[in-house]
């Protein structure tokens, strides 16, 4: 057994949740000590999209991968982004013609490798080719590039990414849900090996709903009219899951969900 540490930070909401998780790197780093870093950063541009600018910004701040989600196609700057790198990816299953790409294999220094997949749910959600079958094809072509094999689901609903973690255990390294900015309390190791939790969670302001100023939120609620989502501020937290995978067999070892600063749990006195 070799193990591999890794971090999977959740989806990263607005400059100010960017800003947040560029200053925490470092202390994240020497907390866990990974060996890669994969961000979710589909929201970081006033809350949908990501541009050239920020994605280099999050690689040199250490990350390996970003992967994105329904929300990349919504700021026109990211098309040119996926088109170009590699290391950006959007969901495999959104029908060809498309730029960009939803798995990448990243071969470290050390000669060591490791792939992220991207995929996207259609419940609640676009009505795009299926990800289980996507799943499938991805998964014959990385047979003999890495054992080690993350793969990123942004879906809705929780059953159809537990669905997915039951669908690939066993043949991906971990199954990490993304897009409903809620961390869920469901992490585990399925049967055969592979890690998964329903949602990794947010990493933002948590002041909001779900990122977005409040008022706005509710305001839509009330009225059922269209008001213009706008970023939040306030409370910023980081959430992520630490994994560690077996290099020589991709099966993961141990799934660590986190969240900083904790949340307030009790009243003060």
């Amino acid at each position: 057994m070799r193990p591999f540490p890794i971090l999977f930070i959740g989806d990263v909401v607005g400059f100010v949740g960017l800003r947040a998780l560029l200053k925490e790197l470092p202390g994240l780093k020497e907390q866990f000590s990974p060996r890669a870093i994969v961000v979710n950063g589909e929201n970081i541009v006033d809350g949908k999209g990501l541009s050239e600018k920020e994605a280099d910004e999050l690689f040199a701040g250490g990350v390996d991968v970003i992967t994105t989600g329904n929300h990349i196609w919504e700021n026109w700057k990211a098309r040119p982004l996926l088109a170009a790198n590699r290391n950006v990816l959007r969901p495999a299953n959104y029908p060809e013609g498309n730029p960009g790409r939803g798995v990448t294999t990243v071969t470290l220094q050390s000669g060591v490798s490791f792939s992220v997949v991207q995929l996207q749910g259609r419940a609640y959600m676009q009505n795009i080719d299926c990800p289980f079958r996507a799943a499938d094809t991805i998964l014959n072509k990385l047979v003999g590039k890495s054992k080690m094999i993350l793969v990123d689901f942004h879906a809705d609903a929780s059953a159809e990414k537990i669905a997915m973690g039951w669908y690939l255990d066993g043949r991906v390294s971990a199954v990490l849900g993304t897009h409903t900015h809620t961390q869920t309390a469901d992490a585990q190791i399925l049967p055969e090996g592979t890690a998964f939790i329903s949602d990794v969670g947010m990493t933002g302001p948590y002041d909001s709903v779900l990122g977005m100023k409040k008022d706005i939120a509710i305001r839509r609620l009330l009225l059922q009219t269209a008001h213009k989502y706008e970023t939040a501020e306030n409370d910023v937290r980081i959430c992520g899951a630490f994994l560690v995978l077996d290099e020589e067999s991709g099966k993961a070892i141990s799934i660590e969900p986190f969240m900083t600063p904790r949340p307030r749990t009790t009243t003060k006195e």
